[in-house]
């Protein structure tokens, strides 16, 4: 394992992946921007640091390492500071498919592939003259929950729309479902073909949860609206009888994603953003096609984990296995893009 070198940036996930890959007996390299680079020092698991003016550096650095054996693991930090065309302009060899980046980028393209699957959705609104309910305004990307705002009809819509500058095509209309929360992560394994929930989290969000601790009269004189920025997440372990429904999206989605990012489909880490409501209704509001931040609370195995693996197994290290299996089995064309 010692030939390859499994690379991220120094960011999002960069610790759970890097230690995995580690665990699993990897060369680890990590591209850091160079504010941050003493911090990530501390970690030895980092055999290599490479340090960046800005994350936009490494489209060129690359070019110097396309030929060796780097694989890299992509996470949130590469589309927001990247872009979304950033795979169409990198040649590394890469743990996932690309093509799903561009779904994960794209709220409507999200919508089909979880419409096809055949999951619950909430009701999206194509124009907000059809607004006849609350409703959360979505932008495009993947900003951690940066940018979302809540409109109660159809008049205060179209006024923060204005207000924003919002152009059309850049935002996605969602119902607004009144439940709980709930981020389910999956890793589907292209080599055994099984699917496994990894792990279930719930995030702490920026200004939302902070009002929730005020009383009403106080909440309704503070301006401007509340933001939903992640600040971090907090485990859930759900009630059994609600997995095997669970595992039935998961596998759904799966089937699904082979038809729109053919012909490899969805594999390695993602999550499903659900609502739960109290009927255990379970609305699916959005889908990251990646590792995704609340897998870092488990990075010595989630419960869910505990039940698939005698070892602590993190979803990095998860990644760094099966890469490891595909080397030893000779099938690294089938899980790099």
């Amino acid at each position: 394992m010692k030939n390859f070198s499994i690379a991220t940036l120094a960011s999002h996930t960069s610790l759970q992946i890097l230690k995995g890959a580690k665990d699993e007996g990897f060369r680890t390299l990590a591209f850091c921007i160079n504010k941050n680079e003493q911090f990530y020092r501390n970690f030895q698991f980092i055999d290599k640091l490479v340090t960046l003016g800005n994350y936009r550096e490494l489209i060129g650095l690359e070019k110097k390492l396309a030929n060796s054996f780097v694989i890299m693991i992509p996470h949130g930090s590469f589309v927001a500071y990247l872009g979304k065309d950033f795979n169409r302009q990198t040649k590394f060899k890469y743990f996932g498919n690309k093509k799903v980046l561009e779904i994960e980028g794209n709220r409507l393209l999200q919508k089909k592939m979880l419409d096809s699957a055949g999951l619950k959705l909430p009701l999206t609104f194509l124009s907000p003259n059809n607004v006849d309910r609350p409703v959360i305004v979505k932008t495009f990307g993947a900003r951690g929950g940066s940018g979302y705002f809540l409109a109660k009809d159809k008049a205060v819509l179209k006024r923060q729309l204005k207000e924003k500058q919002l152009e059309p095509g850049k935002y996605l209309i969602q119902e607004y479902i009144i439940g709980i929360p709930v981020y389910i992560q999956y890793f589907y394994s292209a080599l055994s073909r099984k699917l496994e929930i990894t792990g279930v989290d719930r995030r702490y969000e920026s200004d939302v949860d902070g009002l929730g601790r005020l009383p009403a009269e106080f909440q309704l004189d503070l301006k401007p609206e509340p933001d939903y920025t992640v600040i971090g997440n907090f485990p859930i372990v759900l009630r059994e009888s609600l997995l095997p429904q669970i595992y039935e999206m998961g596998q759904q989605i799966v089937n699904s994603s082979k038809i729109m990012a053919a012909p490899k489909g969805l594999f390695g880490p993602f999550c499903l953003e659900t609502i739960i409501t109290r009927d255990s209704t379970i609305y699916t509001i959005e889908i990251s096609c990646r590792i995704v931040a609340g897998t870092n609370l488990y990075i010595k195995g989630s419960p869910y984990m505990d039940l698939l693996y005698d070892i602590p197994m993190s979803v990095g290290r998860r990644i760094a296995r099966e890469i490891k299996q595909a080397i030893k089995q000779r099938k690294l064309a089938v899980i790099l893009t």
